[in-house]
Formats: C-alpha cells, sequence, structure tokens
C-alpha cells in the first residue's frame, strides 16, 4: 500500500503537497467542494484509509461493510468534470483511476454522485462504466 507522506506530493494528482491538499480533510477539516472531496476520497483509497471512506459517504447509501483491497495500488487519478462548490447543494465529479492488481491493470471510470448537506459534503453514489 502506498502511503502519502506529510511534505510528500498529494496523491490524488493536484501537484500540491500532501499536507496542503487531502492531509486536512483525512485529519478532520470537510472538503470544499464535491471535487475536493473526491479528490480526498482517491488518496484515502491509496492510503488504505477505510475509516474515511466509510465517514464520508453519506450514511443514507453507504455499505454496512466497507472493505479497501489491500492487493489494490492506485497509481494516479484523472478528474474529466467536476461540478459542485461553495453555494451548492449537489454536486457530479467524473474521473478515471488507474489501479494495479498483482499482474492485472485497469482504469476505474466512474460518475460519483455528491450532496452537501449537514455543514459539508457527502459521496452519495456512483455509475461505474
Amino acid at each position: 500500500m502506498t502511503k502519502a507522506r506529510d511534505g510528500g506530493l498529494c496523491p490524488c494528482g493536484s501537484g500540491i503537497a500532501y499536507d496542503g491538499c487531502c492531509a486536512p480533510a483525512h485529519r478532520g477539516e470537510p472538503p470544499a467542494t464535491a471535487e475536493a472531496l473526491m479528490r480526498s476520497r482517491y488518496s484515502a483509497f491509496v492510503r488504505g484509509d477505510s475509516a474515511y471512506l466509510r465517514d464520508t459517504w453519506h450514511p443514507g447509501t453507504r455499505p454496512d461493510v466497507l472493505d479497501v483491497d489491500d492487493g489494490t495500488r492506485w497509481q494516479g487519478l484523472e478528474i474529466l468534470s467536476a461540478e459542485g462548490g461553495s453555494g451548492d447543494r449537489r454536486g457530479r465529479v467524473e474521473f478515471r483511476a488507474r489501479w494495479r492488481d498483482g499482474a492485472k491493470s485497469g482504469v476505474l471510470h466512474e460518475r460519483s454522485r455528491f450532496v452537501f448537506q449537514s455543514g459539508r459534503w457527502w459521496y452519495l453514489d456512483g455509475v461505474v462504466d
């Protein structure tokens, strides 16, 4: 499992140091936009942080059990489109995430839905192609 180090580049691909990008969200500061939440969730997958993934999934749609596959190595995130910022109640993020699991590799293409509720963004669900 790849771990983002404080001071190193953030795994979400923003080009920003982890400390100034996804680390604040992982430490409890709610992301300001749907895209920022998506990036922080991707970084949580990279880090194997299932607690963060569960805590940012809307209680009405999250599964009872959320397991992160330790064999999957996430290798890059590409945001294709994003909606949902300050003042919005709904957001959508379309992305591609490259992965490798042993000799297998692929790309996860998802259109995710988000909602702003109780003063923070939540992941609702997504459609995977």
